[in-house]
């Protein structure tokens, strides 16, 4: 039997503490400890997003936060500029098509960054763009994006901006009041370290006079509702209190870290990774990594699903491949959350078997000595929360 051994770009694994945490006696949704663990929960949370934003929770996955901010972004008349560089960019434009908000994108190139100057150009003399909607970290492809530069650009016009951050909040640096996000969405499964089932919105001023300008078309995502619930550390509808209880958990374990810390220690695993797939003669798919995965090419006459399937049966490890037009073509490998430097080291080691096995063409240690390099480099971070 292989001990289990997740490290996908989500789900992420679980703190111990956390899962015993909400593994206690479930409470009445609406007991006067749920308002208290709401309430711990949204300031929490505007402490690691660096905001003084209200925060929404949602009892949805990060797709949910998506819907919810896109509904309330674009008031009749106006359109949304989506900024598609991956599967997840794509996705901002997919929920506007079903809900039948117009919009129009900027195509980049899968695996590079986006660029602000192509962002400001595409918003230069218009007055019809309602919102710009981008991702901090673009998991299908392993890239993070210049939000800051590209929140700049924004804040001169009156466009707001929507910032997918599930995969990136609590991996990298993000600064949702300094870098003018006015709306940035969260899940709980990634560098959060809890299961599936929670979204997370912070809404800023401007989008929220945005949204008191139009009766947005929401129920459930309702944000007005849930403003005002708020007020009183409250949901509209009935919390996931169990979830919530878990998150005070993984919160109060970052809390100790720092969120600074968290982030370095991210960094320095996304360094290392990156040290050692290069070592071993692979190449990245992403020309600026995001620190919460690690994305290579897959060589010439090897399959991802033979990588993957060995990892998997002979080490218990879980990585994934690619999605859409990449599926088949990328392997990635997450390291967030509730993973440390030692959990990247193995995952190589046990990559450089796997690889030898199917014959790809190394020097035997490269990968590990190249990631021990990286981070014996860099010092010793803070260990994981």
């Amino acid at each position: 039997m292989r001990k289990p051994r997740l490290m996908a770009p989500g789900p992420a694994p679980v703190p111990e503490d956390v899962m015993l945490e909400m593994a206690k006696p479930v409470i009445h949704s609406r007991d006067p400890r749920t308002k208290e663990g709401i309430k711990k929960a949204v300031q929490g949370l505007q402490e690691i997003l660096k905001t003084s934003n209200d925060v929404a929770i949602l009892a949805a996955t990060g797709t949910g936060a998506m819907e919810a901010a896109a509904l309330h972004a674009v008031p009749p008349g106006k359109k949304a500029l989506v900024l598609n560089a991956g599967w997840f960019g794509l996705r901002w434009a997919k929920i506007c098509q079903a809900h039948g908000i117009d919009f129009e994108t900027i195509d980049f190139e899968w695996g590079q960054p986006v660029d602000p100057n192509r962002v400001a150009e595409a918003l230069k003399g218009r007055t019809d763009i309602a919102v710009v909607m981008g991702t901090l970290s673009e998991t299908s492809t392993g890239t993070g994006h210049p939000i800051e530069a590209i929140g700049k650009v924004v804040a001169e016009t009156d466009a707001l901006f929507a910032v997918d951050g599930i995969s990136g909040v609590g991996a990298m640096e993000c600064h949702v009041d300094a870098w003018k996000i006015d709306f940035l969405c969260v899940g709980s499964q990634k560098a959060l370290m809890l299961p599936p089932g929670l979204a997370f919105v912070s809404v800023s001023p401007k989008a929220w006079a945005v949204i008191d300008s139009f009766e947005p078309k929401a129920f459930y995502f309702g944000l007005k509702a849930a403003k005002k619930k708020l007020a009183d550390w409250d949901t509209p509808y009935t919390p996931a209190h169990t979830l919530i209880f878990g998150l005070n958990k993984s919160l109060d374990m970052i809390r100790a870290e720092g969120i600074e810390n968290v982030w370095a220690r991210h960094k320095a695993m996304s360094d290392a990774c990156q040290a050692g797939v290069k070592a071993l003669g692979l190449e990245l798919f992403s020309a600026r990594p995001a620190e919460g995965l690690t994305a290579f090419v897959v060589p010439d006459g090897l399959k991802d699903s033979d990588i993957r399937k060995k990892l998997d049966e002979r080490f218990g490890i879980t990585v994934v491949g690619g999605q859409d037009k990449l599926k088949g073509k990328i392997v990635r490998i997450g390291h967030m959350g509730y993973n440390d430097e030692v959990d990247v080291v193995g995952a190589l080691a046990a990559l450089e078997m796997v690889l030898a096995q199917l014959g790809h063409d190394f020097e035997p240690g490269a990968g590990v000595s190249a990631a021990q390099r990286a981070l014996i480099g860099q010092g010793s971070p803070v260990g994981a929360a």
